[in-house]
């Protein structure tokens, strides 16, 4: 198959690009980058020319609400118009556990947007959620911080190694379309507060973790089921622990 990913350059997408193209696809890396240009249109239709499946894992340089509502609206609309008129087969796109549970977050009413557009294009289409990657600690630590102190919800999360993500994701893009949403998360539910304790005493890190149950993500306050599974899911073996380690391995 002829497999275009959008975001190719990314840390999902450039997993997903050699993932793929070790099951020998043919995979086009799309990005500003490489000369693609979803929000101005720059390069898409030679990109997506005989495209079997476009997938997007693309992200908005910036969250500011306003913004990040456009990039979506804007790129997404571009990717389904030139799809329609390509005759792709199947868009795969990359979206967030609990989206539709938070509406106080601009950032995922624009990811949930994202999602209806797609649902409202008449391509078969797949909607991969996924809960947060382990990558993320160093950001929603910095996010939190206020001088020596990281005010961190408490609320429970499930974060994924993104391997993972990368591996459900490919069986995805390579299945068929599920004209549907299915979920990814990894396999320990914790306290986000204590994910962000265990990253700072592993990087010794002398800022102090207060869990605050009114301290936002994205904009929206927490309870324990905003970002973790409803019901069945694809769950991750890998520990964040157990993760970090080869972090500093590596």
């Amino acid at each position: 198959m002829k497999i275009v990913v959008i975001g190719g350059s990314g840390l999902i997408g450039s997993g997903l690009v050699n993932e793929l193209r070790q099951l020998d696809h043919t995979v086009i890396s799309a990005s500003p980058n490489t000369g693609v240009n979803a929000i101005t249109g720059e390069g898409l239709n030679e990109a997506l020319k005989a495209a079997d499946v476009v997938v997007d894992v693309s992200n908005s340089p910036s969250f500011e609400d306003k913004a990040v509502m456009e990039f979506f609206r804007k790129s997404t609309g571009n990717l389904l118009a030139v799809e329609a008129y390509e005759g792709v087969k199947h868009h795969v796109a990359l979206s967030i556990v609990g989206a539709q549970r938070l509406p106080d977050s601009g950032y995922l009413r624009a990811k949930l947007a994202q999602e209806e557009l797609i649902r409202e294009s008449g391509i078969p289409y797949s909607i991969l959620r996924s809960t947060q990657f382990f990558e993320f600690a160093k950001g929603i630590a910095q996010a939190g911080t206020t001088g020596e102190e990281i005010h961190i919800s408490s609320a429970a999360f499930q974060p994924i190694a993104s391997a993972e993500v990368i591996s459900v994701l490919t069986d995805v893009v390579v299945g068929a379309p599920l004209n549907g949403t299915t979920e990814v998360a990894g396999p320990v539910r914790m306290p986000m507060s204590e994910f962000i304790r265990y990253y700072l005493e592993a990087t010794e890190d002398s800022r102090r973790v207060v869990p605050d149950e009114h301290a936002r993500y994205f904009g929206a306050e927490l309870n324990d089921e905003s970002l973790v599974p409803a019901g069945k899911s694809h769950l991750g073996k890998i520990k964040y622990e157990d993760w970090f380690r080869t972090q500093l391995v590596s």
